[in-house]
């Protein structure tokens, strides 16, 4: 963070961006929007690096959209299912993401997913489209929306994997991760470093295996043997998540 003081805000660029607002009817967080006009002009001379503007532009184009998509479902409670894309229809892993999406939407709750095959398609195919977000991503090969949740108004897609998962966890109230690779890693491990530091709000993480499998029994035992025992990580720590391997243990422990 710079320690320096922050420069008292030209007035008469205060006003101009007052007026804009105003030109523009008004509306919510006016100090907030008028900051943020000020700080996309510092822009013009603060940052000459095309890419780096751009990284901005997009992330607040991204967001901006997200967030107006999320709006009118404030009050509905959320669950996001994470887990791999390469998870096949006929594997045990797919039918519980669908017996899970099913019966979470039945207490309650809609389902988001990354709109993509595997488990967030068998999360979506569970809950129904009337119940479901999907947040794509856009990759080097095409990643095109699941069948379920395509044409769907819900839909949002992302160039950038910060905002993605930024709106995973902002909008979520719950959180299920089934067995996945590098991508569900990367999210159980954010979303548990974002609680466990009082960055998000604590929120139920279940950890959902197949019937008598080891995927996340084996990842709780590294996590025990080199985090824990090294005192890279708190007792307290374990309780930021559940395993289970039956899906109406997982749906019960989220509804509570």
């Amino acid at each position: 963070m710079d320690p320096r003081p922050r420069p008292a805000t030209d007035p008469g660029l205060e006003r101009r961006i007052r007026e804009l607002i105003a030109a523009k009817g008004g509306g919510h967080n006016e100090d907030l929007v008028g900051d943020l006009i000020e700080q996309a002009l510092k822009l013009l001379h603060d940052v000459e690096d095309r890419g780096d503007v751009r990284v901005i532009q997009t992330a607040v184009r991204e967001l901006r959209y997200a967030f107006k998509l999320f709006a009118p479902y404030a009050g509905k409670r959320k669950v996001t299912i994470f887990g791999s894309a390469r998870t096949a229809p006929e594997s045990i892993e797919y039918r519980q993401a669908v017996e899970f999406g099913r019966k979470i939407a039945d207490a309650g709750f809609m389902v988001i997913t990354g709109a993509g095959p595997g488990i967030m398609q068998a999360g979506h195919e569970g809950a129904g489209v009337e119940r479901s977000f999907g947040a794509n991503i856009r990759l080097p090969w095409e990643q095109s929306a699941n069948p379920v949740i395509a044409e769907d108004k819900k839909l949002v897609t992302f160039k950038y994997f910060f905002t993605r998962k930024l709106t995973f966890i902002r909008h979520s109230d719950a959180l299920a991760l089934f067995p996945g690779g590098f991508g569900t890693m990367d999210e159980s491990y954010e979303a548990l470093t974002l609680m466990q530091t009082g960055k998000s709000q604590l929120m139920p993480l279940v950890l959902v295996d197949k019937t008598g499998g080891t995927y996340w029994k084996t990842w709780d035992k590294n996590v025990r043997e080199h985090l824990l025992r090294n005192e890279l990580i708190s007792p307290e720590d374990l309780g930021l998540y559940h395993i289970t391997d039956n899906v109406d243990d997982a749906v019960r422990h989220i509804a509570r």
